[in-house]
């Protein structure tokens, strides 16, 4: 049976809410603190999972050693003294007991499972290495630590505490859902799933996934809608015998190569900026423009498949056929400039989501 839901994740920046400069600062050392152990717990669990599984290629040393991976209490051939699932979070757990909540150490434990057992095959083959974890990992917990979720009409932000710590979100100029998502939550109308939290540049960014019905629209499954992604054109798509062009390389990429151009004058002009404050006093217009791309190329992306999928809502479209996609790729890496400056897998994974999010079946051909 097709689930009739979906899950989102939203990026939404929080502030300690504390009244005191000391009492934050606090805080955000706490919150660093165990985004560290959960770096150094992540590279245990998957060091750990990995000997796990395949302790069994080790046994060339001896004859008849058990190797089973299961509890010795519900098999005889068991190796270990408690569930597998239990194993690694016992590890961690035992080692950086007081140090961080348990319920972050369980959260992270069963997700790097999941996720160890999905890439299992390609592990044992040697066609993809461990996951590596950075520093500034986003650190997992479940919903359970999230109590008094309320909307403050004063501040015009939404309140809640994570581990007894108070927060308040920063929304900004918001133009996302995100606050009618939260709003949702708070009536009840959606779910929250297992959240993150991301320490970036002193900043807390709260990672939360939502679980939402999909859209109900009249579709049939029978009509099918074929758009290819070419140079000239980023999407062009036909259905019931109407056409549609979506966007233009010129509408694309030049206001992409407008910005290269301004962010290279400010490297070059770099040189000759007022120091005092080291080379990010120097760097700031650059970074600026490095963002304005980055920014810039995730808008045009993200209108072109929201066009798209109005399309395929508007013919009742129930199948998307992707025409011609790796083609396309291999052109694209045989030119250069064409690969630097276009966006083929950004492009694709927001069709895919959207399209699900309508209920619209993918096909790549």
């Amino acid at each position: 049976m097709e689930k009739t839901t979906l899950k989102l994740t939203r990026k939404i920046q929080l502030l300690v809410d504390l009244p005191t400069k000391e009492e934050r600062k606090a805080a955000l050392d706490m919150l660093y603190q165990w985004q560290n152990r959960c770096f150094r717990a992540a590279n245990l669990i998957v060091t750990h999972l990995y000997v796990q599984e395949m302790i069994k290629e080790f046994f060339y040393l001896s004859e008849g050693i058990k190797y089973k991976l299961t509890d010795e209490k519900k098999d005889e051939s068991g190796i270990l003294q408690r569930s597998r699932i239990n194993t690694t979070y016992r590890v961690v757990s035992d080692r950086f007991k007081g140090e961080v909540p348990t319920n972050i150490l369980s959260n992270l434990s069963n997700t790097l499972l999941a996720s160890f057992n999905k890439n299992r095959p390609e592990y044992w083959s040697g066609e993809r290495s461990l996951q590596n974890f950075r520093r500034d990992m986003a650190f997992p917990f479940g919903k359970e630590c999230i109590s008094k979720l309320t909307f403050d009409a004063e501040r015009n932000a939404f309140c809640f505490r994570l581990f007894q710590i108070p927060f308040r979100t920063y929304l900004g100029k918001d133009h996302s859902d995100k606050r009618k998502l939260l709003e949702r939550v708070i009536k009840g109308e959606t779910k929250l799933c297992m959240s993150h939290i991301k320490l970036k540049d002193g900043k807390i960014f709260w990672l939360p996934i939502f679980e939402i019905e999909k859209e109900n629209h009249v579709l049939k499954a029978e009509v099918i809608a074929e758009a290819s992604l070419s140079i000239e054109y980023p999407i062009v798509v036909k259905a019931n015998n109407t056409k549609l062009t979506i966007g233009t390389k010129e509408e694309f990429l030049y206001r992409r190569l407008a910005i290269q151009a301004a962010q290279n004058r400010a490297q070059v002009g770099a040189a000759f900026s007022r120091s005092g404050k080291g080379i990010k006093r120097k760097l700031k217009a650059v970074d600026r423009l490095s963002d304005a791309e980055s920014k810039y190329v995730r808008h045009r992306i993200h209108v072109y498949s929201r066009r798209l999928i109005d399309f395929c809502i508007k013919n009742q479209a129930g199948t998307l056929l992707i025409l011609n996609l790796e083609d396309q790729v291999e052109l694209a890496k045989e030119e250069a400039f064409v690969l630097r400056n276009w966006s083929y897998y950004d492009l694709m994974a927001k069709i895919k989501y959207k399209a699900e999010k309508a209920g619209i079946e993918i096909i790549v051909d």
